[in-house]
């Protein structure tokens, strides 16, 4: 039983750790960055619905729906805003 318990620890943490993929942004002065608020209000214009902005490996990381309404986990440079996608996943124009 107990075997079993750390297989199902082992492969949920596996799985959790996959989601992210390998992303990271260029590592940026405070006062470089823009503020995770102001991604919010953009993205939000862009017909998103933003449900949480945190800081993940020198990302923004946003949870919420996209502007076509679906379910979204996403990565921004915090100077820029420019969208990071995780390696191996395509931009979503190529998919």
């Amino acid at each position: 039983m107990k075997q079993l318990f750390t297989t199902l620890a082992l492969a949920l943490a596996a799985g959790t750790a996959l989601a992210h993929g390998a992303v990271s942004c260029p590592a940026l002065p405070k006062e470089e960055k823009q503020p995770q608020m102001a991604l919010q209000k953009k993205l939000e214009g862009e017909g998103w619905k933003v449900r949480k902005v945190k800081n993940y490996n020198g990302c923004y990381e946003v949870y919420g729906l996209d502007a076509a309404g679906k379910k979204a986990e996403a990565f921004f440079n915090p100077k820029t805003f420019e969208r990071v996608y995780p390696e191996g996943e395509p931009p979503a124009d190529k998919k």
